[in-house]
């Protein structure tokens, strides 16, 4: 039973980061149409984000295959960082 679930898990976490590209692609796509800082921001803004969701996906492999302690907490850092810079571009994208 524990197999079946880390496999729907590891699929969602596929089409959570399949989803991710799409928005970055369909936002370049935009950008590329018609060049503008709000969509240039935006389109930056979902490249961080599904940059976050791929540490996300790379560090739950990792803290599950290991006992890392301390490193866990510094790989946790790395993974909120993309989020935090996207959400900040996406935030400009629709105020500026």
């Amino acid at each position: 039973m524990v197999n079946v679930l880390q496999g729907v898990l590891i699929l969602m976490r596929l089409i959570l980061f399949g989803l991710s590209l799409g928005l970055t692609l369909i936002s370049f796509q935009a950008y590329s149409k018609r060049e503008s800082e709000r969509l240039q921001y935006a389109f930056i803004g979902f490249a961080f984000v599904s940059m976050g969701i791929a540490v996300t996906n790379l560090t739950t492999q990792v803290a599950v295959g290991g006992n890392l302690g301390q490193q866990l907490y510094y790989l946790q850092i790395a993974e909120t960082v993309p989020f935090i810079v996207g959400f900040v571009m996406i935030y400009l994208s629709l105020y500026r």
